[in-house]
């Protein structure tokens, strides 16, 4: 009789074909929104915003005030898309803004204002040294032209 030597697998591999008969790789790599959340928005949205959960292609995101989720709200396409152009696929299907307590940390020594704070005042401006730390051109465009949108709005 031969010997039987067993067969060594590599452990990744095992967790790959364990990962694609339980159909759980997609639900996996929907969550690679959390790596590249920070780069793709920039600091100033990333120290207002962060994701929480994803669900079904809806991205659950907490902000740091009413305020935040209205002007993000507004941007909610084009961050989703800039998010799927990063990651090669849709996985962001749609964005669901909430306010909540931003934990801030990693994106840098400021933290994000917080939700029981006062309104800011209706005469705020977004200036372009702000403006510059929005790496992508086209989100920092369209929170120029929200932030400018929200100045011209009659005064209460």
């Amino acid at each position: 009789m031969g010997k039987h030597t067993p067969q060594i697998e590599k452990v990744g591999e095992i967790l790959d074909q364990s990962l694609k008969r339980l159909e759980l790789a997609g639900q996996l790599s929907d969550y690679g929104v959390w790596p590249i959340w920070n780069d793709t928005v920039g600091p100033t949205i990333a120290r207002n915003a962060q994701p929480e959960k994803i669900r079904n292609g809806t991205l659950f995101v907490k902000v740091s005030s009413p305020i935040w989720m209205q002007q993000l709200h507004y941007m909610k396409d084009t961050i989703a898309d800039k998010l799927n152009q990063e990651l090669g696929r849709e996985a962001v299907k749609n964005i669901f803004f909430f306010v909540g307590k931003v934990e801030a940390e990693s994106v840098g020594e400021q933290t994000a204002e917080p939700a029981s704070s006062p309104a800011p005042n209706p005469e705020m401006k977004l200036d372009d040294a702000t403006l510059a730390e929005i790496k992508d051109p086209e989100v920092r465009r369209v929170l120029r032209r929200l932030f400018a949108a929200h100045s011209r709005r009659p005064k209460k």
